[in-house]
């Protein structure tokens, strides 16, 4: 009886620690992914493991990376956003308007705003169009997939009339006109870092400590968890959904900005796909579609991991056809490690 016991004991213990070590694996699978990413493509191109060329990387994960700040806040609410890619769009080519000077017939003249208002007003936008959103699933109980996938639609489709199709080009403004400095975002470095990448780190420092120390955070895991029990608890569940929807709106606006500010343009089909690339980077960081998990850090992770493997392929002469392939495989596989490590439950 003691050694069956002991034994028991001894097979119990090797179990929990094996299941311990294929735990720490799932949880930390973004971050071995980026050491296994910058390691193999080290090995393929000299040229990329340089200082030079992760400032790069960096600043065009910056895009992705604040898209999939504002999409972890939505998936931790149990819903999707699908317009993001648009609206980053939209807010680019609204910039881009502003830039060029808005004509008003009735007054016979040109205004053309400081570069601070336009970063307002498109901001503004993002929010406006993340409310949209938000109410339409959080008050008409619209399916957040069918909300925002018109968004997406909507969005896209009036970028394309404020352009009729076209590009604005030069958005560098004139000093006369006081309206320059746009580009500052996209080419300018502040202590040898490219704008946009402190721009990714303050939006998601400012993301994680509303996440870890206010009111708003604690609400909005409880929501994604379980809506119903948390509105039963006092939560407002419909004040969190629609914050979640406009601040994801907010950094899609973010977003457009920098973009249009690194090409000095801004056409009506920027973003186009992005909504995906921010989807895979979320769940890639180990977050839950389900809804009530996820990190901020998990999802920077996976923001980096497709960011340089896209740009790895780039650098090593591979086909730009196969990042697609390369990204769709990356989300297959990441659902599928969630499903492993959540146990394939479902919130009840």
């Amino acid at each position: 009886m003691a050694i069956t016991s002991s034994a028991g004991k001894g097979q119990e213990k090797g179990t929990s620690g094996s299941f311990s070590l294929i735990q720490f694996m799932l949880e930390g699978r973004a971050f071995f992914a980026l050491i296994a990413i910058i390691a193999i493509f080290s090995m393929l191109s000299p040229h990329y493991a340089t200082l030079g060329n992760f400032l790069i990387m960096s600043n065009h994960v910056a895009i992705y990376g604040t898209l999939s700040i504002g999409m972890l806040l939505v998936i931790l609410s149990g819903g999707i956003d699908l317009s993001v890619g648009s609206v980053l769009g939209l807010c680019g080519v609204f910039a881009g308007f502003l830039m060029q000077g808005v004509t008003l017939p009735w007054a016979g003249v040109i205004l053309y705003p400081p570069v601070w208002a336009v970063v307002v007003l498109t901001i503004a936008l993002g929010a406006f169009v993340g409310f949209v959103n938000g109410a339409l699933v959080a008050w008409f109980k619209v399916p957040a997939f069918v909300a925002t996938l018109g968004s997406l639609y909507v969005a896209r489709g009036v970028a394309l009339l404020m352009t009729n199709g076209l590009t604005f080009n030069n958005l560098s403004g004139d000093p006369s006109l006081g309206n320059t400095g746009f580009g500052w975002l996209g080419f300018n470095r502040l202590l040898g870092m490219p704008i946009g990448v402190i721009e990714l780190a303050v939006v998601s420092i400012i993301v994680a400590l509303m996440l870890m120390r206010a009111s708003f955070g604690r609400w909005l895991y409880a929501a994604g968890g379980n809506a119903r029990a948390a509105e039963l608890s006092g939560v407002p569940v419909k004040r969190v959904q629609i914050t979640v929807y406009m601040l994801s709106g907010i950094c899609a606006a973010i977003a457009g900005l920098v973009l249009s500010s690194q090409l000095t343009s801004a056409g009506p089909t920027a973003g186009t796909s992005y909504e995906l690339t921010a989807i895979a980077a979320v769940v890639v960081g180990g977050a839950s579609l389900m809804g009530g998990r996820g990190t901020v850090t998990g999802t920077l992770l996976g923001a980096f991991v497709i960011g340089f493997l896209s740009d790895g392929l780039v650098i090593i002469g591979i086909s730009s056809y196969w990042q697609t392939v390369f990204t769709g495989a990356v989300i297959v596989l990441a659902v599928m490690l969630n499903s492993i490590q959540y146990g394939g439950k479902v919130k009840s």
